[in-house]
């Protein structure tokens, strides 16, 4: 049986994550701040994880954003198959969602319509959109505003299937290392392996959107996880590239199938508020 969803609902719905991923921290990512200043051993790693811990206090007390960069926005739409979109072209509604977000909610409108003209589109719109078609008559909605401080460190990586395990671990590390303070650590590490040049970047976003701690489904990619998580804060970057324990928060590890000739690999570096909101209409 088709279920109708009139589009004004999803524009509602993104409003409201827009608004709410930009000024609180989602609980995935509160529970592993905490724990990072518990684990941090450096001194003033931990006295800045506790100064991060009182921005985020007072953001959600005064409503202001947890970051001054509140991101572009970036949604992924599972739609079941069985949906019907009715009242509107779906895109115009998603992206009418954002600009009401971002305008009342008085967020930072960073996005240029033109990335060489750069002018500013004063809404922050248009969105970053991916849709997939899932069974069943459900949408999910995942927003998830991204700063382009973290984006601005990833990297994709053509690397020869000659490499192996150890080439895509290094490659990891290392475009890690190369960020330092840039990306605003502790980060938490979305990683894609395998598809195509395209497909690994999009990996790599999609396995931010995971809750931390939560690991991968497949025991190789989850000890990779942990491996790299060991390796990365064995760095000693920590919190704010100052020095310490606590240089990630997590690894997260999507993969897909890949060519024979073939082992792209994406890493989308995000930082400490790696926002990201998820609701069901």
């Amino acid at each position: 049986m088709i279920r109708e969803i009139h589009v004004e609902k999803l524009t509602e719905q993104i409003r409201e994550m827009c608004i709410h991923a930009t000024h609180f921290l989602s609980a995935d990512m509160d529970a592993a701040m905490k724990k990072a200043w518990e684990d941090e051993t450096n001194p003033l790693g931990k006295q800045i994880l506790g100064q991060l811990q009182e921005n985020l206090e007072i953001a959600g007390e005064e409503m202001i954003p947890i970051c001054q960069d509140t991101g572009m926005a970036v949604i992924f739409l599972e739609i079941g198959q069985e949906v019907h979109f009715t009242g509107g072209n779906l895109e115009d509604a998603i992206n009418e969602g954002v600009r009401r977000g971002y305008t009342e909610g008085y967020l930072r409108k960073s996005v240029v319509g033109d990335p060489l003209l750069r002018e500013n589109t004063k809404d922050n719109t248009p969105a970053v959109i991916h849709y997939s078609i899932v069974p069943g008559d459900k949408v999910k909605i995942t927003v998830a505003p991204k700063g382009f401080g973290s984006e601005n460190m990833s990297r994709l990586l053509m690397l020869k299937p000659a490499q192996g395990v150890q080439g895509v671990a290094d490659a990891i590390v290392e475009t890690v290392a190369q960020a330092g303070p840039n990306a605003c650590p502790p980060l938490v590490v979305g990683v894609g392996i395998g598809g195509t040049f395209e497909k690994a970047a999009l990996l790599a976003k999609q396995a931010l959107t995971r809750e931390v701690g939560v690991p991968s489904e497949k025991e190789h990619i989850r000890k990779l996880e942990e491996e790299l998580l060991a390796r990365i804060n064995g760095l000693g970057i920590g919190p704010a590239g100052l020095g310490g324990a606590v240089t990630a928060l997590a690894v997260n590890i999507n993969t897909y199938a890949t060519h024979i000739a073939g082992l792209p690999v994406a890493v989308n570096l995000c930082c400490h508020v790696n926002r990201h909101i998820v609701r069901e209409i």
